[in-house]
């Protein structure tokens, strides 16, 4: 006899993609019981700071692809 969670998790998984991905991110954001009340702010300044950059030139971008595909690589 299944449980009660072990019934949640089957109805849930049966849910599409995104839906399951959103909850999955809730799900982990409610484990989190230290959560920074200034991040928000912290990471809008970096991208701030990173856009700035990337407008100055002072970085090389690389197309996303090519960074993933780099990735996969050396995950084999």
């Amino acid at each position: 006899m299944a449980t009660k969670v072990e019934e949640l998790a089957m109805e849930l998984l049966a849910l599409p993609a995104a839906d399951r991905a959103l909850l999955a991110t809730q799900l982990i954001s409610g484990l989190d019981e230290s959560t920074d009340p200034d991040a928000d702010a912290l990471w809008l300044e970096e991208a701030q700071r990173r856009s700035a950059e990337i407008a100055a030139g002072s970085v090389v971008c690389r197309p996303a692809e090519d960074v993933f595909r780099d990735a996969r690589q050396s995950l084999q």
